[in-house]
């Protein structure tokens, strides 16, 4: 961030207009004014901005029906709140494998569809999309609707088609770790006016009325709303996604390249990309052999200096991976009376070792992270230190 979110903040302050609808003086909505460039951007007809990445979740669950009684399939590697959604509108996740791309294994989520099953949640982790072409097919031939989850891959593409775009709805966050950022806030866009109808009266206890929404449609929902403040600063920060996005992928690009020959000696695996041009390269991700040779990787590469992770140790609290996710295993309720899983005919169980393919691949994964800030120098020190540390401990 930089000057020009601040004169964007201080323009609408001095605006006084704080409230998407209104102000004390005449003057046009920057929340609206970013819904229309967004959707612009990622091809799609409408865009409806909220204040989390989960509410646009929610907001498109509902939109699609999805309520108590359904199924949703969910991947078993994603924020905690990509299931929590799901639990939100009343409904069940079912949690299915990846595969090496980090992304949703489309043939084991056909293996977990049901007779309730009534939408796929593909999530596009750590910036790379999953395979989406596959996973319309399954949508199709078992009449299932498709939400995206972009939260952390804004910009992303698949065959050309922007991520969001290529199921009924797709869903991103603007929380501060993401690509474009505000602090908080989301968004969910659609191509069916009817899909977008029904998130605007989800998202906003008036916005049916404001909107010109049927109000047939959905009953009036929740105060999903963004911030004129929020919306000011996504209009600038939806500027620079381009510019960023460049960055990066041009960074991961020369460290790959550089280090490439030293890792497939060593025995190195780089995350399958399922379309290398759409990845927003916010990551370089690669499987060492064995988990224990990732954990030492990793940790050698600290010592260097350099931010590494493994994806997944079981010690270690971190809901991005489902064993975390004790609200979800232990079907935690609101009330006694209801929930989720007692409304549901069918049972769904869980333990901490369903999907053990995923643990056994997340377990070897090695992240990196790759920052637009990165300068040429950084890139070399990273390559320096990716060399010694491949030839010292694989």
């Amino acid at each position: 961030m930089d000057a020009a979110e601040e004169r964007a903040v201080l323009s609408t302050l001095r605006s006084k207009r704080l409230f998407r609808y209104y102000g004390p003086y005449p003057g046009d909505s920057k929340v609206e004014a970013f819904e229309t460039a967004f959707a612009a951007r990622m091809k799609a007809a409408h865009g409806t901005a909220v204040n989390s990445g989960t509410a646009a979740l929610i907001c498109g669950l509902a939109a699609l029906g999805v309520g108590p009684g359904d199924e949703v399939i969910v991947p078993c590697y994603t924020w905690i709140a990509s299931a929590e959604a799901v639990v939100a509108v009343g409904a069940v996740p079912v949690l299915a494998e990846i595969d090496d791309s980090l992304s949703l294994d489309v043939a084991d989520a056909e293996n977990k569809i049901t007779g309730r099953t009534k939408a796929i949640m593909p999530v596009h982790m750590r910036g790379a999309p999953c395979q989406m072409a596959d996973v319309m097919a399954l949508a199709r031939r078992h009449g299932l609707k498709v939400i995206e989850d972009v939260a952390q891959a804004t910009g992303g593409g698949f065959c050309g088609q922007p991520l969001g775009g290529v199921g009924d709805v797709g869903a991103f966050s603007f929380q501060w770790n993401k690509i474009i950022t505000c602090g908080e806030g989301g968004i969910a866009i659609t191509k069916d006016v009817k899909l977008h109808q029904r998130i605007v009266m989800q998202h906003d206890v008036v916005g049916g009325v404001r909107n010109n929404v049927p109000d047939h449609e959905l009953l009036n929902g929740c105060s999903f709303r963004m911030s004129e403040l929020h919306g000011a600063i996504m209009l600038v920060q939806l500027e620079k996604l381009d510019s960023l996005l460049t960055d990066m992928r041009r960074r991961k690009l020369s460290l790959k390249c550089a280090v490439d020959d030293v890792a497939r000696s060593r025995g190195v695996v780089w995350r399958k990309l399922h379309d290398p041009d759409g990845d927003t390269a916010i990551a370089l991700v690669f499987f060492a052999p064995t988990a224990q040779l990732a954990a030492r990787a990793a940790r050698a590469l600290n010592a260097e200096g350099v931010g590494a992770s493994v994806l997944y140790e079981p010690q270690k609290v971190d809901y991005h991976v489902y064993p975390h996710w004790t609200p979800i295993l232990n079907k935690r309720v609101w009330s006694e009376k209801g929930g989720p899983w007692r409304w549901n005919e069918g049972a769904v169980a869980y333990d901490r070792g369903m999907c053990s393919r995923s643990l056994e691949l997340l377990a070897r994964a090695v992240h990196l992270d790759i920052s637009p800030d990165l300068s040429d120098l950084n890139v070399e020190e990273l390559n320096d230190a990716l060399t010694k540390v491949m030839r010292a401990v694989l």
